[in-house]
């Protein structure tokens, strides 16, 4: 590949091409006339405009990130940034805040690599530092550490919000299951049963128990075109509507919010949300379940038994 060579101020210096690479995590307001992104773009050409003696020039490319967190490198701006590094386009990488290209210390690293590899030089226009001197590069080191130290922070914060709003009964989230749909008119999600529904699911429990095992009564589903829960996401998208397998209706009959409670990790609470399996039905499920398991796992070891009998023999003896 052709690596195109650095170009010539009008002084006959070379000119330092700087990138500038923006991201917003959320899509909220990337409509606007003047957003997030042209603001951060808008402080880096100031930044690079104040650097002209030193032939910094502002690359007319975009590379902007809008609705792409920082915790991955998965951005569509940011992999065409590091391609047109590797091509030899690039000779500076300009961004707001350290964070907007990375928030992950180890990806942010592995980065460092490739523009060193390169000769690019990194910059945070609002940070006032320079991976062109050793001081620059020290300094980056810390605040990167602070940023995967508060993202970490943010992240045990919501883990624990989640558990204490699933020890309160609260469903805080996760793909609608059948039976139910999920409420948003007070803000927070809710479970409301879906009475088209509710039949369906007591039927599929009383099947297994009926048929006796879950091969059973997957083909039982299947005879009758049953499928899975069918909902819409909030951008609008179809998602479920896929025969029930046997992962599936295990899933179905474990779960424990048909009997009107919520499990977090290993422990089970009551939920605010209505149960539509009776209790008692769902413990005969659970026991034939187990029954069944504990069915298998015998008949396994008398299969692998059977099998190293006939393998292995006492030579003494001639007994297998």
């Amino acid at each position: 590949m052709t690596r195109h060579r650095k170009k010539v101020t009008t002084a006959g210096g070379p000119a330092i091409r700087c990138a500038i690479y923006t991201r917003k995590s959320s899509d909220e307001g990337l409509q606007q006339d003047f957003n997030s992104l042209d603001a951060q773009r808008e402080a880096a050409e100031a930044y690079i405009a104040s650097q002209k003696a030193e032939g910094w020039v502002a690359l007319p490319d975009r590379y902007d990130d809008g609705g792409y967190t920082g915790a991955n490198i998965e951005r569509p701006a940011l992999r065409h940034l590091l391609d047109d590094i590797e091509d030899g386009r690039i000779d500076c990488v300009a961004v707001y805040k350290v964070d907007r290209i990375s928030r992950s210390l180890l990806d942010f690293a592995r980065m460092m690599e490739t523009f060193e590899k390169h000769q690019v030089s990194f910059v945070s226009v609002t940070q006032h530092f320079n991976t062109a001197t050793p001081m620059g590069r020290l300094i980056l080191n810390i605040l990167l550490s602070f940023a995967q130290f508060e993202r970490e922070i943010i992240g045990e914060r919501i883990r624990d919000k989640i558990a204490a709003s699933r020890q309160k009964g609260k469903w805080t989230g996760g793909t609608p299951i059948l039976g139910y749909d999920v409420d948003r008119s007070n803000g927070s999600p809710k479970l409301v049963i879906n009475p088209a529904e509710v039949s369906r699911v007591r039927q599929i429990f009383e099947m297994y128990l009926e048929h006796g095992t879950l091969l059973s009564a997957v083909a039982e589903l299947d005879r009758h075109g049953w499928r899975s829960k069918v909902w819409t996401t909030r951008a609008g998208k179809r998602r479920g509507g896929l025969p029930i397998d046997k992962c599936r209706l295990h899933g179905i009959l474990t779960n424990v919010l048909y009997v009107g409670k919520i499990r977090h990790k290993k422990e089970v609470y009551a939920g605010e949300h209505e149960a539509i399996i009776p209790e008692n039905l769902f413990r005969r499920v659970q026991a034939r379940l187990q029954q069944n398991r504990n069915a298998g796992n015998v008949e396994l070891r008398n299969r692998c038994g059977a099998l190293l009998r006939r393998l292995l023999y006492c030579k003494a003896c001639g007994m297998g």
